[in-house]
């Protein structure tokens, strides 16, 4: 598993966009008033930027990531006092949880195993804020005939192997919910669409070139790639905060 710091760049601003603010502010609150967070596969920084400025400004991060490229750049994203690790987060045992207040991701349980996210709520006693994790929607604007087919078989990819055993693809909100509830925390969830217009043409672009290569739908994504420019994109999304016994 691995992304580029162009995609992530790239990808960002829809991100952003797509969080559900009030599931994010009960984020930063839950993180109590000396914040030490924990980010799994931190990328270029994303949550960072997204949760920082609801933090104070005392908040210390610990930057976790196995691309030794990327540790920089969220280092340079969370200032003075972060941490960065690089770690394999299938080894949950080497997280550096002392003294953390909240562990948080963003648009990784989707690649994430079951068995991976069980073994993570049952290793956790603070709060999980996990962003963006893709469900399995996705709508376009104009229709093409072949959109729903290229969106199951693209859905059937995402439940591959991608570096943490058997994914949960487009199941990942509902089976981590799930998992975090049999672990005795208290769920949240809340939708996070991405809705990109013609002015995320790059994004779009992008964002059908890897669909079309997962799926092998070239000619879709021809056409797709085409119609960039003038089209509209929703891809669902969904966000997820647990927190330990039912607090607040």
């Amino acid at each position: 598993m691995g992304f580029s710091a162009d995609w992530l760049s790239l990808r960002e601003p829809a991100d952003m966009a797509a969080r559900d603010a009030t599931l994010l502010r009960q984020a930063a609150a839950a993180a109590g008033p000396d914040p030490v967070v924990l980010d799994l596969g931190c990328g270029t920084g994303a949550t960072v930027r997204a949760l920082g400025p609801h933090l104070p400004a005392s908040a210390k991060w610990h930057l976790v990531d196995n691309d030794p490229d990327l540790l920089p750049h969220a280092a340079a994203a969370a200032g003075d006092g972060a941490q960065t690790h690089e770690l394999d987060l299938q080894r949950l045992e080497d997280l550096p949880l002392e003294d953390v207040t909240i562990v948080t991701a963003s648009a990784l349980l989707d690649l994430a195993s079951e068995d991976w996210v069980r073994a993570l709520a049952a290793r956790l006693d603070v709060p999980f804020y996990a962003a963006l994790s893709y469900d399995g929607h996705m709508g376009w604007t104009p229709l093409d005939p072949e959109d729903a087919a290229v969106t199951d078989t693209f859905n059937a990819d995402q439940q591959t192997d991608k570096g943490f055993g058997p994914a949960m693809g487009p199941e990942a909100g509902d089976r981590s919910a799930a998992a975090f509830e049999a672990a005795g925390f208290d769920v949240r969830t809340a939708r996070s669409p991405w809705r990109l217009g013609p002015d995320a043409a790059a994004l779009q672009a992008e964002l059908v070139r890897g669909i079309a290569g997962a799926a092998g739908a070239g000619e879709w994504g021809q056409r797709r790639v085409a119609a960039a420019g003038n089209a509209e994109c929703r891809v669902g999304h969904i966000d997820l905060l647990a927190i330990p016994g039912g607090g607040a």
